[in-house]
């Protein structure tokens, strides 16, 4: 089934204006939260196709609320990618691990984040 609807969570306003901006310009329904604890949340309710996440907010961090909602039971095969500032090679190991489908590092380069979600199956 192909991605439609995606959440984008991340605690900078100007980045979700970004990522929705672009996504919504290609044809996807777009939904948001400013915090982990606001995507998990929301990530439950909507049951959205991806989510896009950033790692470093306050709270909840991407990596917390990756690993949370892989392993529950009704968001566990929702497809999430990080995109964060944080580019060393043991931060995208570690989000990995954390359960993340891919990893971007910031700032994002819109061509190949839109080929990364073109590539999920």
């Amino acid at each position: 089934m192909p991605v439609k609807r995606i959440l984008v969570v991340d605690d900078s306003p100007t980045e979700r204006f970004f990522l929705s901006d672009l996504l919504t310009k290609h044809g996807y329904e777009v939904l948001q939260a400013d915090s982990g604890e606001a995507g998990v949340a929301k990530a439950k309710a909507e049951k959205p196709d991806l989510l896009v996440m950033d790692v470093v907010m306050p709270g909840l961090n991407g990596y917390q609320a990756t690993r949370m909602l892989t392993r529950d039971e009704a968001t566990k095969n929702i497809p999430i990618i990080l995109c964060t500032t944080k580019g060393q090679e043991t931060d995208k190991i570690w989000g990995m691990r954390q359960g993340a489908t891919d990893y971007l590092v910031k700032p994002v380069d819109p061509v190949k984040l839109l080929q990364r979600i073109a590539a999920i199956p």
